[in-house]
């Protein structure tokens, strides 16, 4: 953790937070940890209840049951504007009358900072966001995508030790999205505040987060760094969240032999995790794909085909485009091979799963490897 974040940061704990409206549990004990001067990112499909999540910590909503605390003070019975929180959520609540320069810097101006190092932060932010242009106009001459970037500036613009945002890129174009992705991670570590972001996209997520919270029906299903979500998801729908395409889940008696020894081994039955971009084409191997269709991405193509009858998708080069029917031997890693509780969609771990796997007929794979495609042409 660096100096800054030691100095501006402070920690969030939520504590067993329930959320109850009429019939439903927006939110179910949930327990969360966002350290000081880190980047949290709540991540989840819609209406999983991370706005909702985000809102209790801004004091905009309380929740029925559990405490949250700042800097290590329980501040659950405490207003918004006693929080030292700055946020950006999707309604872009600008004032109309007043200009660009005139919303961003509206907050340190009622905080009585000194006019000269207004402007300074004021054009320092405006620089970053593209808004330099546009400082003297109103908000109803500029694009939902400007409006948006003017809101995110007045946030930024604040320093508060924390700063909570609730999808603030939604509206920029992709090129623009890409860029303050970087840019905004990049501030974030040089001025330390701990950063609360509520997104849908799994990228924003795993690019710029110190930490994931995946969070599903109103449950932690799992918070980690981005790497471990990846590479060692914690669940099934950990596994088919993360990654474009999705992990590749299949019965275990898909495989065949290995499947056997597999759930005999474990005791009972099982789901089999294959990510698209493990999967490498072998010379000769017990486990086969059989394609049915193919798409083509460019750099890369999704082949689509059936392992023992269930579907499945192989990344492979753009030039690979193989004929429906196909049979493709397959190479798996042993690290590429994940093993979930065929009931509760839980991970299962498994020692000796290499020598299963070479058992079964299975060639092994080094990640990173080559895998031997061939132009469809050339087949």
């Amino acid at each position: 953790m660096t100096r800054a974040a030691d100095r501006r940061g402070r920690s969030i704990r939520l504590e067993r937070i329930v959320r109850d409206w009429t019939g439903t549990r927006a939110l179910d004990r949930v327990d969360v940890t966002v350290p000081a001067g880190s980047f949290t990112a709540l991540l989840g499909p819609s209406g999983c209840g991370k706005s909702t999540l985000l809102r209790i910590v801004a004091g905009l909503d309380a929740a029925t049951e559990g405490r949250v605390l700042i800097g290590g003070e329980d501040v659950s019975r405490r207003p918004a504007d006693k929080r030292d929180l700055s946020m950006v959520f999707q309604s872009y609540a600008l004032f109309p009358h007043l200009s660009v320069a005139e919303n961003i810097v509206f907050g340190l101006k009622t905080r009585g900072v000194r006019r000269a190092r207004r402007q300074e932060r004021l054009h320092r932010v405006a620089e970053l966001l593209g808004l330099t242009p546009y400082l003297d106009r109103k908000p109803a001459a500029l694009s939902g995508g400007q409006q948006q970037r003017v809101a995110l500036g007045r946030a930024v613009i604040s320093q508060r030790s924390i700063c909570l945002m609730d999808e603030p890129l939604s509206n920029l174009d992709a090129k623009l999205r890409q860029t303050m992705r970087t840019e905004l991670r990049a501030l974030q570590r040089e001025l330390g505040f701990t950063m609360l972001y509520v997104t849908h996209d799994q990228v924003e997520a795993i690019t710029m987060a110190d930490q994931v919270v995946l969070m599903n029906e109103g449950r932690v299903e799992q918070a980690d760094t981005p790497e471990a979500l990846y590479e060692r998801p914690a669940t099934t729908f950990s596994a088919r969240f993360i990654g474009t395409p999705p992990m590749n889940l299949v019965p275990a008696a898909a495989l065949g032999g290995l499947g056997g020894r597999l759930e005999a081994a474990i005791g009972h039955p099982l789901m089999i995790g294959m990510r698209p971009e493990a999967m490498r084409v072998t010379q000769a191997s017990s486990l086969s794909m059989v394609t049915t269709e193919a798409e083509y991405l460019g750099a890369d193509a999704l082949v689509q085909g059936r392992i023992g009858g269930a579907p499945v998708v192989l990344r492979a080069p753009g030039h690979y485009a193989p004929a429906a029917g196909t049979v493709l031997p397959i190479a798996l890693a042993a690290d590429d091979l994940h093993l979930f509780d065929a009931g509760s969609g839980t991970r299962v771990q498994l020692t000796g799963l290499a020598s299963l796997m070479a058992l079964s007929g299975i060639p092994g794979a080094e990640p990173g490897a080559s895998a031997p495609f061939l132009n469809h042409r050339d087949q």
